[in-house]
C-alpha cells in the first residue's frame, strides 16, 4: 500500500507516493536521482548514507519513508551554493581527504551536522562526532584537519 508524503530536497519540493518497503535512501537514489548519497552496508553502520534531515544528520539507509512527510532534506548535491562549495566541501579538497571517495559524501554532510550545532569544537568533540562515519581509505586524519580548519575559520568569524 503506498503513502503520499511531501518533502523538500535540496529547496525542491517533491510529492511522492512511497511504500513501507522504501527509505529515505531509496527515495533519494532511485526516485531523485540523488546518487551522491551512497548506499553501503544498508544497516546505519557505516554513514555513507548520511544525510541532513530537518537539519540533523540521519543515516538515511535507517528511515523509512513513509516518516520523512513534511521533512527539509539537504544532500550533498544541496551543499554548494551554486559554482560555490561549502567551506566544509572545500576543506575536504583543500586537505586532500579525498581517496576513493566512497565515504565522503557521508562524512561531509555528518561533519556539516556537526558544525552546525556547535562553533566551539575540540579534536576530541570532532573526533566523537564523527566516530559513526566510517573511512575504509584510513583518511582520518585529513578529514580531522579539514573540519578543524573550517572550525578555527567559524571561530574567527565570531571575535
Amino acid at each position: 500500500m503506498a503513502e503520499q508524503v511531501r518533502i523538500t530536497v535540496n529547496g525542491v519540493a517533491h510529492q511522492l507516493d512511497v511504500t513501507e518497503a522504501e527509505t529515505l535512501l531509496s527515495v533519494l537514489r532511485y526516485r531523485l536521482r540523488l546518487t551522491g548519497t551512497k548506499e553501503c552496508c544498508k544497516e546505519g553502520q557505516c554513514g555513507a548514507c548520511t544525510v541532513l534531515m530537518n537539519g540533523m544528520a540521519v543515516r538515511s539507509c535507517q528511515v523509512p519513508a513513509a516518516k520523512i512527510d513534511q521533512a527539509e532534506i539537504l544532500t550533498i548535491e544541496g551543499l554548494a551554493d551554486g559554482e560555490t562549495l561549502d567551506p566544509i566541501q572545500q576543506a575536504f579538497i583543500d586537505e586532500n581527504v579525498v581517496q576513493c571517495g566512497f565515504c565522503t559524501p557521508g562524512m561531509i554532510m555528518a561533519a556539516k551536522a556537526l558544525l552546525q550545532r556547535n562553533v566551539f569544537l575540540t579534536e576530541d568533540e570532532i573526533r566523537a562526532g564523527m566516530a559513526k562515519n566510517i573511512c575504509r581509505c584510513g583518511a582520518y586524519p585529513n578529514i580531522l584537519r579539514a573540519i578543524m580548519k573550517v572550525n578555527r575559520q567559524a571561530m574567527s568569524g565570531l571575535k
